[in-house]
Protein backbone atom coordinates (compact mmCIF):
# COMPACT_ATOMS: atom_id res chain seq x y z
CA UNK A 1 0.00 0.00 0.00
CA UNK A 2 1.15 3.58 -0.68
CA UNK A 3 0.55 6.99 0.83
CA UNK A 4 0.59 9.96 -1.52
CA UNK A 5 0.94 13.17 0.48
CA UNK A 6 0.67 16.60 -1.12
CA UNK A 7 0.94 20.17 0.08
CA UNK A 8 -1.13 22.36 -2.23
CA UNK A 9 -2.71 25.79 -2.41
CA UNK A 10 -6.17 26.00 -0.86
CA UNK A 11 -7.73 27.27 -4.07
CA UNK A 12 -6.79 24.09 -5.95
CA UNK A 13 -7.89 21.45 -3.44
CA UNK A 14 -11.54 21.15 -4.57
CA UNK A 15 -10.51 20.42 -8.17
CA UNK A 16 -7.88 17.94 -6.97
CA UNK A 17 -10.35 16.08 -4.75
CA UNK A 18 -12.99 15.86 -7.50
CA UNK A 19 -10.39 14.58 -9.98
CA UNK A 20 -9.14 11.98 -7.50
CA UNK A 21 -12.70 10.82 -6.78
CA UNK A 22 -13.43 10.64 -10.52
CA UNK A 23 -10.30 8.48 -10.89
CA UNK A 24 -11.61 6.08 -8.22
CA UNK A 25 -9.62 7.19 -5.17
CA UNK A 26 -11.69 7.07 -1.99
CA UNK A 27 -9.28 7.02 0.95
CA UNK A 28 -8.54 10.74 1.25
CA UNK A 29 -7.65 12.98 4.16
CA UNK A 30 -7.58 16.79 4.01
CA UNK A 31 -5.99 19.06 6.63
CA UNK A 32 -5.46 22.80 6.92
CA UNK A 33 -1.78 23.56 7.48
CA UNK A 34 0.59 26.50 7.36
CA UNK A 35 3.76 26.32 5.32
CA UNK A 36 6.26 28.22 3.26
CA UNK A 37 4.89 27.79 -0.26
CA UNK A 38 5.06 30.97 -2.28
CA UNK A 39 1.66 32.62 -1.88
CA UNK A 40 -0.50 33.28 -4.92
CA UNK A 41 -2.02 36.31 -3.22
CA UNK A 42 -1.80 38.21 0.05
CA UNK A 43 -5.03 36.48 1.17
CA UNK A 44 -3.13 33.20 1.46
CA UNK A 45 -0.55 34.62 3.86
CA UNK A 46 -0.54 35.35 7.55
CA UNK A 47 2.21 36.24 9.97
CA UNK A 48 3.23 33.45 12.33
CA UNK A 49 4.29 34.68 15.75
CA UNK A 50 5.73 31.22 16.49
CA UNK A 51 7.96 31.18 13.40
CA UNK A 52 8.57 34.90 13.20
CA UNK A 53 7.77 35.13 9.50
CA UNK A 54 5.00 35.03 6.93
CA UNK A 55 3.41 31.65 6.27
CA UNK A 56 1.04 30.48 3.58
CA UNK A 57 -2.29 28.81 4.36
CA UNK A 58 -2.09 25.46 2.56
CA UNK A 59 -3.81 22.12 2.41
CA UNK A 60 -2.18 18.80 3.23
CA UNK A 61 -3.87 16.08 1.20
CA UNK A 62 -3.23 12.40 1.92
CA UNK A 63 -4.31 9.61 -0.41
CA UNK A 64 -3.94 5.94 0.50
CA UNK A 65 -4.00 3.45 -2.37
CA UNK A 66 -2.68 0.19 -3.72
CA UNK A 67 0.89 0.21 -5.07
CA UNK A 68 -0.17 0.05 -8.71
CA UNK A 69 -2.44 3.13 -8.32
CA UNK A 70 0.10 5.45 -6.69
CA UNK A 71 1.63 6.92 -9.85
CA UNK A 72 -1.86 7.76 -11.15
CA UNK A 73 -2.71 9.57 -7.90
CA UNK A 74 0.53 11.57 -8.19
CA UNK A 75 -0.29 12.49 -11.81
CA UNK A 76 -3.81 13.64 -10.91
CA UNK A 77 -2.58 15.82 -8.04
CA UNK A 78 0.21 17.37 -10.11
CA UNK A 79 -2.14 18.10 -13.02
CA UNK A 80 -4.99 19.59 -11.01
CA UNK A 81 -2.78 21.36 -8.45
CA UNK A 82 -1.21 23.69 -11.00
CA UNK A 83 -1.42 27.42 -10.32
CA UNK A 84 0.88 28.85 -12.99
CA UNK A 85 3.75 29.19 -10.52
CA UNK A 86 7.06 27.40 -11.05
CA UNK A 87 6.45 25.43 -7.83
CA UNK A 88 2.82 25.28 -6.69
CA UNK A 89 3.30 22.59 -4.03
CA UNK A 90 4.92 19.26 -3.39
CA UNK A 91 3.86 15.62 -3.69
CA UNK A 92 5.48 12.82 -1.68
CA UNK A 93 5.15 9.06 -2.10
CA UNK A 94 5.69 6.67 0.82
CA UNK A 95 5.19 3.00 1.47
CA UNK A 96 2.62 1.97 4.08
CA UNK A 97 3.75 -1.24 5.75
CA UNK A 98 0.36 -2.21 7.15
CA UNK A 99 -3.15 -0.84 7.51
CA UNK A 100 -6.08 -1.93 9.65
CA UNK A 101 -9.74 -0.93 9.51
CA UNK A 102 -11.41 0.40 12.61
CA UNK A 103 -14.55 -1.64 12.96
CA UNK A 104 -17.24 -2.42 15.50
CA UNK A 105 -15.86 -5.81 16.51
CA UNK A 106 -14.67 -6.35 20.06
CA UNK A 107 -12.10 -9.11 19.42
Amino acid sequence: MKEVKAFVHRGRVVDIIHALEDAGFRYLSVSDVKGLLQAISAQEQTYSMELGERVTNQIKLEVFCEDDQAERAVQVIRLHGRTGQNVAGWVYLSTVDRAWPIDGRTD
